[in-house]
């Protein structure tokens, strides 16, 4: 041991009190607007599915159909793992998780739709379709047949079918009410924002249902829907979309990208309308920034090229949209959309081939990290923040396992939730 060193200060405890009362504002405004992930589930995609074509057996057909296609254009592992061009030695894991994920829960978050995909129809009949929506995502729930998260999206809150979708809300959510209560999973989806204030509009037709029905403040969230240029760059040159987020009073649960509709605002030829358009992906950077740190999660948007048609050209628009998944969760885009049954198998495979090859990196990193045992990178807490977020992202899918995780980690999962939950405070690991 060497010789204690002297401690010497020149400044009063005062100051530093007085420092902290100045930024006590501060401190509740940090922890107000950006309160960090909420650690639940993220699910990998949404599925749209209109309000008159939702059947009590949608999911299951959608799982039923996904697993036909695979069985005609890519019946074996090897085939599969050819078109995509996944690695050999994920070929016989990947396949088999896919094939399992279909079979046991082949759509993860479903959106029964009452907007574009739905369109203007008489009152009456949607009205009917509204409350049809409500009775069978209740037993669904009931029945557990239901996929992790559902609800509806409605129309938007302009002029023209703003009562409409006002009504349409009130429907689901009054059907859902009468039949036992909101489920747990519940998700509402406001598209075409195009304004704060219609952020804020939302925001007090559910106050005024959880008031009417006694529920808790703050009970229901919703998404953003980005479709507009104005969402993003707002006419005083700000960023809207944050403060739409801001205007969301803690109810805002994603921001999802439009893809079609946005390109179109800007001026993308119909040709050229993708996710990967520059346009597209200005627009999400924005949004990915504006959403850092407040627990609002950026969902990627969806291709249109349908994988129909004969096996050459099922592999085309398979290749495509594995290609496009697999770039939306390098830039960190974690969730998308899925048009078509056809699309789940190349949704699963690139979501399963993107955990998978970097389980045992990350589980080597978050392991010397928690040692400190050092090697060839030195992380910091941030990055151990993003290792075990990326470690429960893919046991959450059915990518990993959480035995597999454990046992390259040495950590449990109540482990892996402290490193990744900003509200963790103090970290006590534990062995598994």
């Amino acid at each position: 041991m060497g010789q204690q060193e002297k401690v010497a200060t020149s400044l009063a405890g005062a100051v530093s009190e007085e420092i902290s009362a100045s930024l006590t504002a501060v401190d509740a405004e940090l922890a107000r607007r950006y309160p960090g992930d909420p650690g639940a589930r993220q699910p990998v995609h949404t599925v749209y599915v209109p309000g008159d074509v939702f059947e009590p057996g949608t999911l299951r057909s959608w799982g039923d159909q996904a697993l036909a296609a695979l069985d005609e254009h890519a019946p074996d592992a090897a085939s599969f793992a050819a078109v995509l061009g996944i690695p050999e030695e994920l070929a016989g894991p990947v396949h088999d998780r896919v094939r399992a994920k279909l079979e046991r829960e082949p759509v993860e978050d479903l959106r029964i739709d009452f907007e574009d995909g739905y369109g203007p129809r008489p009152d009456a009949e949607e009205d009917g379709a509204a409350a049809r929506a409500a009775r069978l995502v209740s037993e669904a729930y009931a029945n557990g047949t239901a996929a992790p998260y559902m609800g509806i999206r409605m129309k938007c809150m302009e002029a023209g079918v703003r009562d409409r979708g006002i009504r349409t809300t009130d429907v689901f959510l009054t059907g859902l009410m009468a039949a036992g209560g909101l489920p747990e999973g519940l998700v509402l989806t406001l598209p075409k924002v195009t304004y704060p204030e219609q952020v804020t509009a939302f925001v007090q037709l559910l106050e005024a249902f959880e008031k009417a029905h006694g529920l808790d403040a703050g009970r229901m969230g919703f998404e953003i829907q980005i479709e507009t240029s104005q969402s993003i760059l707002a006419a005083d040159g700000t960023a809207a979309v944050a403060r739409m987020i801001d205007a969301a009073q803690g109810r805002a649960t994603g921001l999802h990208y439009g893809t079609f509709d946005y390109s179109a605002c800007v001026g993308v030829s119909a040709a050229y309308q993708a996710s990967d358009h520059p346009a597209a992906d200005h627009a999400k950077a924005v949004m990915q920034v504006a959403a850092a740190g407040t627990g609002v999660r950026v969902s990627d948007g969806s291709t249109n090229v349908l994988p129909v048609g004969p096996t050459a050209q099922v592999h085309e628009a398979w290749r495509l949209h594995y290609g496009l998944t697999r770039r939306a969760l390098a830039r960190a885009y974690y969730q998308g959309w899925d048009m078509h049954p056809g699309h789940l198998p190349t949704r699963y495979a690139a979501v399963y081939a993107f955990y998978r090859e970097g389980l045992e990196p990350a589980a080597a990193r978050l392991a010397a990290y928690v040692a400190k045992a050092g090697g060839d990178v030195m992380d910091e807490p941030a990055t151990a923040k993003a290792l075990s977020g990326y470690l429960l992202r893919g046991i959450d899918c059915g990518a990993l396992d959480t035995a597999e995780v454990a046992r390259l980690t040495g950590l449990t999962r109540a482990d892996l939730d402290a490193f990744a939950s900003p509200r963790r405070g103090d970290l006590t690991v534990t062995a598994p």
